[in-house]
């Protein structure tokens, strides 16, 4: 079965910076993708598409031995970390992967469901019914 379980960091401004020291620690291969770089209005939230958040981190993967996928939460700009945090579940077995997200949507709440998006994943994000929340990406 081809699935794997990656952290999903969220900080508030500062994840450029915490990408580069986690590659510095780590090794591997830094990605980063801006929300300036994503197409206008494809983020549901208004402020994920404003001037200020268009050089802010859309997408930062490291791929190494170790993998950590991270964001700047345009929701929350706080300073201060917020402890946010979710887990995305990623691979190419379809089936597996949309029984996962069914599953974990029993009692949640989707956020968005799992639909073909725009970089060409299918993806959908649910907050299960413990408070968990969760991104499943079928590449």
């Amino acid at each position: 079965m081809s699935v794997q379980l990656d952290p999903y960091l969220f900080f508030t401004g500062k994840c450029r910076e915490a990408m580069e020291f986690y590659k510095s620690v780590f090794g591997g291969d830094l990605q980063i993708s801006t929300f300036g770089e994503s197409p206008a209005g494809a983020h549901g939230n208004p402020n994920a598409n404003s001037e200020a958040m268009k050089d802010m981190v859309m997408h930062a993967r490291l791929s190494g031995p170790i993998t950590i996928l991270a964001s700047d939460d345009p929701s929350d700009m706080n300073p201060k970390n917020p402890g946010k945090f979710s887990l995305s579940v990623a691979g190419s077995d379809a089936p597996a992967l949309t029984s996962y997200f069914e599953k974990l949507s029993v009692n949640g709440k989707v956020a968005s469901p799992l639909i073909k998006q725009f970089w060409g994943a299918t993806f959908g994000m649910v907050t299960d019914q413990f408070g968990v929340n969760w991104m499943v990406s079928i590449n």
